[in-house]
């Protein structure tokens, strides 16, 4: 069946009568939840059921939102959360906004897949239009940039040329189809198959809904290639509003680059890479200087008279390189220590070094009061701790352990 959708595809508003409505779930795209609402079937629809790798579209049935439009047969079905009465006569409208960008990319991959194939031989084989972006998959193992470059320039000559773009209704054995550019049809298609031309330069079969005119895409811009399976290559590109809108996202960020960098965007990558080779440097010095202190602690420790059983110590800054470095100085073989990094509040890590035995029976113990995981062998246990807070519980475990095995207990 061809909707109304698809005979008129900038309408906007449609009067219409409910067929059928019964209750059903829908699955969140996202995953979740199911949400229990109805599936109505119109006597016809202007808003477009997901298929030729278009996605469908949004709108109103009265007050009532269409949370989702799927194809089933001929049928149309419409997901909706509340019940509508059959036979009712119901006005639908349209969301706009997202049926525009639809048709600009989808008119905007036929475009493209036409004149990739004119051009350079590379055929189309899958699409995705994407909420962001879309992708084209061609049949081949690779694309230059002087390739993309030649396309982007010749697709959007063709959009400044002007060229109409027309959809015809063909009956199913017409022997036209036989020359028509297509991937197949549905199994379960029924009625007439629509094409959409180009006018001198592509001729496809498709269901999906287009614009008028070529000029209608305002722009296409292709982002660049991206290796894709099988000796296949995906290219990216954007077209009409979604061209605007990212420059408009890129000069935000430009203006903003330009503020914290304090200097013209012809100069912001040479500023970053400066900045790169500055944090590289303090990073390193803050390396150096953790192990110093790391060393300089352990030191401290040994040269009291008499050393304690227990060593603990807490630290903001650090990383597990520091932790085993005072493990390491102070010597772990009759010694317990239970070291710690991070923020108060936050995650941080745990090391806790000492004698086998008792770092085994310990270990697992520590980790769960810190609320972490952790694992260890040969005498250390160490992990990530999301309960920092907790590291004086851990202490007194540790005093009450050495208490019970010391000689004097």
């Amino acid at each position: 069946m061809v909707f109304q959708c698809q005979r008129d595809s900038w309408a906007r508003q449609f009067a219409t009568r409910v067929v059928s409505c019964r209750a059903a779930e829908l699955r969140p795209e996202g995953g979740g939840e199911p949400v229990r609402g109805f599936q109505v079937v119109l006597e016809d629809t202007i808003l477009f059921p997901e298929g030729g790798g278009q996605p469908d579209d949004r709108g109103l049935i009265g007050d009532v939102p269409v949370l989702r439009v799927t194809r089933r047969g001929p049928e149309a079905v419409h997901f909706v959360p509340a019940a509508l009465e059959p036979g009712a006569e119901v006005l639908l409208s349209l969301d706009w906004e997202r049926r525009f960008d639809h048709m600009q990319q989808h008119s905007g991959q036929h475009l493209i897949t036409a004149i990739a194939e004119q051009m350079f031989g590379f055929k189309t084989t899958s699409w995705e239009l994407g909420r962001q972006r879309s992708v084209i998959e061609l049949d081949t193992p690779s694309m230059t940039a002087e390739q993309v470059e030649a396309l982007e320039r010749s697709v959007n000559e063709k959009i400044r040329e002007r060229v109409p773009v027309t959809v015809r209704e063909l009956a199913a054995d017409d022997p036209e189809i036989e020359t028509v550019r297509s991937r197949g049809l549905p199994d379960d298609h029924a009625g007439p198959v629509r094409v959409v031309d180009i006018e001198g330069i592509d001729s496809n079969m498709c269901c999906g809904t287009h614009v008028s005119n070529l000029s209608d895409l305002q722009v296409i811009k292709l982002l660049g290639t991206e290796k894709g399976k099988k000796n296949k290559t995906n290219l990216v590109f954007l077209a009409g509003n979604r061209v605007l809108k990212s420059i408009e996202q890129s000069h935000s960020t430009e203006k903003a680059l330009t503020s914290l960098l304090k200097n013209g965007p012809g100069e912001h990558v040479e500023a970053v890479k400066r900045l790169q080779s500055s944090v590289k440097l303090l990073q390193k010095n803050n390396l150096n200087l953790l192990r110093d202190i790391a060393v300089l602690i352990a030191r401290d420790f040994r040269s009291k008279p008499v050393p304690s059983q227990l060593f603990v110590l807490h630290r903001k800054e650090g990383d597990s390189e520091f932790m085993n470095i005072i493990a390491n100085e102070i010597g772990t073989e009759e010694t317990l220590l239970f070291l710690t990094v991070g923020d108060e509040k936050e995650a941080g890590l745990f090391l806790l070094a000492g004698p086998v035995e008792a770092v085994e029976n310990l270990g697992p113990r520590v980790a769960e009061l810190l609320g972490g995981k952790g694992a260890g062998k040969r005498g250390r246990f160490q992990g990530k701790a999301t309960k920092m807070s907790r590291r004086g519980e851990v202490q007194a475990l540790l005093q009450e352990f050495i208490s019970h095995r010391s000689p004097e207990a």
